[in-house]
């Protein structure tokens, strides 16, 4: 038991080389733990060497660059007012109510004064706060520690932070794709541990590596990518254990159609070295024809090529060293291609049996040729979710399928989530939210009846026009 306990507090501690996600206010960056690398977020610079031994969503004060936990008594601030206003008709905003000039604050800082000390100072000198209400001066205590406060909050990556970090910085790179849709996909595709899913993204791997954090490394995940390689920029930011990559395969999206019909080769070459001999025979006779043939000469210019010998032996030295390179090189590469192949083979391996748990789209390209070659590798009885930012290409999907047959319980959603501030008397939607999260496919695989015509399968159906897109609030 005390064993357990151990594990689970080694757990809940940051540690050297973990990745981590910085958080002040509503700004977020992913970032790894490394001595001596200095990290820039929200135009301030430290070390997070101090971190390292710490719990968890700690706060740290930074001082000269360096992290110092803050004490429970400095999360309680000392600027509370204790006099407060009826209301805010007399107050005008004029600029001249604040004695402290910008130059008289920079003073400040100079001196070593910490952000709550500033506020202190900023509220003794300001002419108007004793006249504001008492919401009116949270709202402006909020507002100067927001500024002046130099405080960074380390907490530990998942799937919904991370989701937030790039909906808030870079939409794009994620489609727009939104922390509330992102949990609708895993749910509705019913991602657990043990299970097989195909996963096609261009979300810079959070997609990805929300699927791998569900499945708790257990079971198979095969990634599709299309280009020259699969992306996983996300993937690492959640800094999994080694033997999470070890349940996680790739596939290119261009060899699906081979791997369908039977044709793909993922067979070792039989023949590398004979086609490496038979290049280096060619090269040795382009070699020996542009040689100048020997002729017989005096022993005056026997006496002269001896003289430079010794050139002629640096030119011969560099000329080995240039070809072990390109040896080295041509070793590499080789390597990295049966690397290549063997993942190949392992993940082609996966999808021949065609008994694949799940899948998971969500991608920029246009969805409907990729769900209609991957959903042939899904067992019967199992759920597959698309998402897009758009409407049109689902609808397209959507009527290939119901055509098409083999799934039944598709759903097209639109996903909405409305942020409330909740605070005494001030309960109220925030004014400012995101106006759409995107849409979401979902359905259900399923053996098809050969013996039924294609006239009573349609009547069997409900037709396409009949689509209704339909809300889900968070």
């Amino acid at each position: 038991m005390a064993d357990n306990v151990v594990e689970d507090d080694s757990m809940c501690r940051i540690k050297e080389d973990d990745y981590v996600v910085l958080k002040r206010g509503d700004i977020f960056k992913a970032v790894q733990i490394q001595p001596k690398k200095k990290v820039i977020f929200e135009k301030q610079w430290f070390f997070l060497e101090n971190a390292v031994g710490q719990l968890y969503s700690t706060t740290f004060e930074i001082v000269s660059g360096v992290l110092q936990p803050r004490k429970p008594k400095d999360t309680q601030s000392s600027t509370d007012a204790k006099e407060a206003g009826t209301d805010n008709r007399n107050i005008v905003d004029d600029g001249k109510s604040q004695k402290l000039t910008r130059d008289d604050i920079e003073t400040l800082k100079e001196q070593g004064l910490k952000g709550q000390e500033i506020i202190q100072q900023l509220i003794e000198n300001s002419s108007t706060f004793r006249d504001k209400t008492e919401y009116a001066q949270a709202k402006y205590i909020k507002k100067k520690k927001k500024k002046y406060e130099n405080t960074v909050t380390i907490l530990k990556p998942s799937c919904r932070i991370l989701a937030m970090m790039y909906h808030g910085r870079e939409p794009g790179k994620i489609c727009h794709l939104r922390y509330d849709t992102l949990a609708q996909m895993l749910t509705l595709a019913n991602i657990h541990a043990g299970s097989k899913v195909l996963v096609f993204e261009t979300c810079a791997g959070l997609v990805l590596g929300s699927v791998m954090e569900r499945m708790g490394g257990f079971g198979s995940v095969v990634q599709m990518y299309p280009g020259g390689g699969p992306v996983r920029q996300g993937v690492e930011s959640f800094g999994f254990p080694a033997h999470f990559h070890d349940t996680l395969h790739e596939f290119p999206i261009c060899h699906v159609n081979a791997l369908l019909a039977g044709t793909l080769d993922t067979s070792p070459d039989p023949s590398p070295d004979s086609k490496q001999s038979d290049v280096a025979v060619k090269e040795e006779q382009v070699h020996e024809t542009l040689q100048p043939k020997e002729e017989p000469q005096d022993s005056k210019e026997e006496q002269s090529m001896e003289t430079n010998s010794g050139a002629d032996g640096s030119h011969d030295q560099e000329k080995e060293e240039k070809e072990k390179r390109m040896e080295a090189r041509a070793e590499e590469k080789k390597k990295k291609q049966e690397e290549k192949r063997k993942k190949l083979a392992a993940a082609a391996a996966l999808l021949e049996g065609r008994n694949a748990d799940g899948l998971v789209i969500a991608s920029r390209f246009h969805p409907c040729p990729v769900l209609m070659g991957l959903l042939k590798f899904l067992a019967p009885s199992r759920p597959f979710v698309v998402y897009s930012q758009h409407k049109e290409p689902l609808i397209e999907c959507y009527t290939k399928l119901k055509e098409q047959g083999g799934t039944v319980n598709l759903r097209l959603t639109d996903t909405w989530l409305r942020h409330y501030q909740v605070l005494p008397n001030r309960t109220h939607p925030v004014l400012l939210m995101s106006g759409g999260g995107g849409y979401v496919l979902s359905g259900t695989t399923v053996t098809m009846n050969r013996s039924k015509t294609a006239g009573s399968q349609q009547s069997d159906e409900p037709a396409p026009k009949r689509l209704k897109v339909t809300k889900t609030e968070g």
